[in-house]
């Protein structure tokens, strides 16, 4: 769930260039004031969505009256902080004359779409590819071709007339019946297909063409569904009439009044993209699926998973007798269509701009280009209300299934898929919207697939399917939105979709904004389901079913619950420079929530690095919140009625051209017609006084409020105050000293203890390893019988073995002992060779010389004696004494192990 880090920031808020955006236009002034003294009688406008913002990027487009604002939040935000740096500069520093006049020469970050609407603009939609605009308003469509963002920053501040298409001069009119939805298709080929559903079933697909303003005057496909719903075979014409619609009343144009209709997404797995849900207002829900244009673009993995699922399905009931024939019909035009398409050399064209080369195909003529009408879907264990706005819809929002890897030919490589939409659930889940603010979370069980007519020879398997059972849907889960006290039968809630989850949403209404989140039970729903069939998983189903797990939590309440002023339906926005936020609007202000990210703590951390790596702070826009007692909340605004002027003058203008006007200029004389001035006069100033009179008894009560917010305010500053004085160590009143001194010398205490604690520990440690024997392990039993037999070798011992079986290493014992003995024996046959040569030298010593180098050959009896020079007798004696002591060295160090380790078993 996200947390509520602020509300509506400064540069968006009253006095900032942002708050321009979102005021009210004069028209919008001048009417939220009725005028009961006016003649003529205003058509009051039909119930209907407003969604009045739409956004592209960082780029937020807002409809107020007749108008559209277009700025740019990042821009918006920057020109912000800059003015209220260089004006903090300029106090400091009166050289800072020419960066603040600089400054003042920069553009606005908004502009002004003029529009030739001729009623208020009521919804917006951006398509997908972020070059058209469809504008709405009850009865009429206009497509706006947007402008290029470098408008935003030129210096020019005149409103815009962008190319603006209408369309369906002679559809969509006001004699004909109100918008019910404005959807762009999602597999449009580069976001060019917009489907447009009235109020009176009848759904239109437009294939729009900047270069063709033809394309804009008639549809490509219009399908009435009222004569949809009766149809059985597919030679019947099923297009909407052009002549005028009848007025009078009918079963069918009460129970099939259009409250909203729409597509899966784009990145969902198989019929999803294809299926419109459509929502009646009286509670009835109906699919259309496929629904195409005649060019679509599907992204890579849709034919090849659609291609796998149909041929699988006809090869597992082909031969079942099991399967009914309207079943296997059914089956063989799914066939027959995926035939004509995978049969079909894709036109391969450029995408936008930064996008992939798109693959656009010819919607097939087999079996039909208008599908069956499936429903009205039956729901299962729904919970019954005997309130009639609990059944009244408003909205329809459809999470398509995930995409199936297992379905896919070849490497999942080669489909380009994201990580979100192989995860969630391969259910599709439809969330319902009624008058009430209840939220129906619905699953689809059964999976809604492409079913057409059969032909006209097949006539009688039509009526059959028509009096078949009709398609159901599991009410998972039914949630509120408003109170009861908040509900209302002249309220349309909307849903609109979060940024960060596509298992995430947000519901707008008269009377706030509601966080909705399904994540919880999704993904554990969906391990249930792959692991179905195994022990205690029904169990484990019910389990899951019956508790409450989604997220519902009320960010935002507005003040006054109006229904004749509703909330504009709130656009989700995540940007590393405006952040993780929800915008929505009243009539007169912007209302923006802001939330947390678990990415704002590695930004806090990082920004701390960088300011202690920098000496030169950079000015922030926003001061940062204090992170004890901080609680975030609304900024009070006062009521636009203090802002509205009389319409006194009005009523005065207004008779001086009306024929009443000789009333003006005279004495007043009691007459039926100064007696109607009068009374008109005074119902105007009576619904005037009375307005501000609750605007000024709302501001009082807030001020009455902010005594008591004040008093917590106080208690809260000193419980924090008592809390600091004990870290610090103040405790009494007399105590002395500065706050720094009292700091350090509680630090220097705590240094002290802890260094008491670690000699204490340290004693501690070593008498418990003094007084406690362990088990020795078998690399140390091991070691010990090597020692033990090393011992026995050299020293001649009987305490050990020759071999450590444990470690199956065997000890060299008998080489070692050899080897000492050869040494030995080597050392005394050289000592007794050393002293018989220094004998003989001694006696040889006078023919010495007679040899060569010190050599003489002599004889003798045992032969010729052959005498060694000195110095090669003194080398070879330095060698063996050399020898002598490493082997006395190696021996004393066998010793002296051998102690220790006797000394530390005892």
């Amino acid at each position: 769930m996200p947390k509520i880090k602020s509300y509506t920031p400064a540069w968006l808020a009253k006095g900032s260039p942002g708050n321009n955006l979102f005021a009210p236009t004069i028209d919008v002034s001048r009417a939220s004031v009725s005028s009961p003294y006016s003649t003529k009688s205003k058509k009051r406008s039909p119930n209907g969505p407003r969604r009045t913002i739409a956004r592209r990027g960082t780029e937020v487009f807002v409809a107020s009256g007749r108008e559209i604002r277009w700025g740019d939040l990042v821009y918006l935000k920057e020109m912000y902080a800059s003015q209220r740096a260089s004006a903090r500069v300029k106090r400091e520093d009166s050289s800072g004359d020419d960066t603040l006049e600089s400054i003042e020469h920069r553009a606005a970050g908004y502009r002004i779409l003029t529009t030739p609407v001729a009623d208020d603009i009521k919804q917006l939609i951006i398509s997908p590819n972020g070059n058209l605009l469809a504008i709405a308003t009850s009865h009429t469509v206009h497509i706006c071709l947007l402008p290029d963002p470098s408008h935003l920053s030129s210096e020019d501040t005149d409103p815009i007339r962008p190319k603006i298409w209408t369309l369906g001069p002679t559809t969509h009119v006001t004699s004909r019946s109100p918008i019910a939805s404005l959807l762009w298709h999602p597999l449009g080929v580069n976001g060019s297909c917009l489907v447009t559903v009235s109020t009176d079933s009848i759904v239109r697909v437009w294939e729009l063409s900047v270069a063709d303003r033809w394309s804009f005057d008639s549809p490509t496909i219009s399908i009435d569904l009222k004569r949809l719903a009766d149809g059985t075979s597919l030679d019947q014409d099923f297009t909407a009439s052009t002549s005028a619609t009848n007025t009078g009343f009918s079963p069918d144009s009460f129970e099939m009044e259009v409250a909203s209709a729409c597509f899966g997404s784009r990145s969902s797995g198989g019929w999803n993209p294809f299926t419109l849900w459509i929502a009646m207002r009286e509670g009835d829900v109906y699919a259309l699926c496929p629904l195409l244009p005649t060019k679509w673009a599907p992204p890579s993995a849709l034919i090849a998973s659609l291609s796998v699922s149909i041929v699988t399905k006809v090869g597992a009931i082909e031969d079942d007798p099991t399967v009914s024939e309207t079943q296997k019909l059914l089956a063989q035009q799914q066939l027959a269509w995926m035939g004509d398409v995978d049969s079909q050399e894709p036109q391969v064209i450029d995408g936008s701009i930064g996008e992939p080369p798109v693959e656009v195909y010819t919607r097939p003529s087999k079996p039909g280009a208008v599908p069956r009408l499936q429903g009205p879907f039956e729901f299962i264990a729904s919970p019954e209300s005997d309130d009639d706005i609990d059944t009244e819809l408003t909205d329809i929002l459809v999470i398509g299934s995930k995409v199936d890897a297992d379905e896919l030919m070849g490497d999942d490589s080669e489909y380009d898929l994201d990580e979100t939409d192989r995860e969630g659930l391969s259910l599709s889940v439809i969330c319902l919207l009624s008058t009430s603010g209840q939220v129906k979370v619905c699953l689809d069980l059964e999976g809604v697939e492409a079913q057409w007519l059969p032909p006209k020879n097949m006539s009688k398997l039509g009526r059959l399917l028509s009096m078949s059972d009709n398609p159901s849907l599991l009410t998972f889960q039914a949630m509120d939105s408003m109170t009861p006290v908040e509900a209302d039968p002249d309220a349309w809630p909307v849903f609109s979709v979060d940024v960060m989850s596509r298992y995430s949403f947000f519901v707008t209404h008269h009377a706030g904004i509601t966080f909705f989140s399904l994540a919880p039970w999704v993904f554990r729903l969906e391990g249930e389901i792959q692991g179905a069939g195994g022990a205690g998983g029904e169990f484990r189903l019910g389990l899951l079913v019956d508790s409450n797990n989604s997220i519902r939590e009320r960010l935002f309440t507005q003040p006054t619950a109006d229904t004749s002023a509703p909330l504009a339906a709130c656009s989700a926005i995540s940007d590393p420079d405006v952040g993780y936020a929800a915008i929505s609007a009243t009539a007169y202000d912007p209302v923006v929530l802001i939330f947390d990210t678990p990415e704002d703590d590695f930004t806090l951390i990082k920004e701390e690095d960088e300011d202690e790596a920098s000496p030169v702070r950079e000015v922030s826009a926003e001061p940062i919140q204090p992170l004890y007692s901080y609680e975030p909340r609304p900024a009070f605004q006062v009521s636009h009625v203090f802002d509205q002027g009389s319409q006194l003058p009005l009523l005065l203008e207004g008779l001086r051209s009306s024929r009443h006007r000789a009333v003006v200029s005279q004495e007043i004389r009691l007459s039926p017609l100064t007696l109607q001035v009068l009374t008109e006069a005074h119902k105007m100033l009576s619904e005037e006084t009375h307005r501000l009179g609750l605007a000024a008894s709302e501001l009082f009560l807030k001020c009455d409020r902010m005594r008591s917010e004040m008093q917590d305010h106080l208690a809260k500053a000193a419980e924090t105050k008592s809390k600091i004085d004990k870290i610090v160590g103040r405790d009494g009143a007399g105590d002395e000293g500065s706050d720094r001194e009292r700091i350090d010398e509680r630090i220097s205490r705590a240094k002290r203890r802890h260094e008491e604690l670690a000699r204490r520990l340290e004693a501690v440690r070593k008498t418990v390893a003094q007084r406690t024997t362990r088990e020795i392990s078998h690399q140390e039993r091991a070691w010990m019988e090597e020692v033990r037999g090393l011992e026995a070798s050299v020293l001649g011992g009987t305490g050990g073995s020759a071999a450590a079986p444990s470690s199956g290493r065997v000890v060299p014992a008998k080489q070692a002992k050899r080897r000492v003995e050869e040494v030995t024996s080597l050392v005394a046959e050289l000592m007794h060779e050393a002293e018989s040569l220094g004998v003989d030298g001694k006696s040889g010593g006078a023919g010495a010389g007679a040899g060569v180098g010190g050599v003489q050959e002599r004889g003798g009896r045992g032969g010729v004696e052959v005498r060694v020079p000195g110095e090669i007798r003194r080398a070879k004696i330095q060698q063996v004494r050399n020898l002598l002591e490493r082997e006395e060295a190696m021996v004393a160090a066998v010793s002296n192990r051998l102690e220790k380790l006797q000394m530390g078993l005892q």
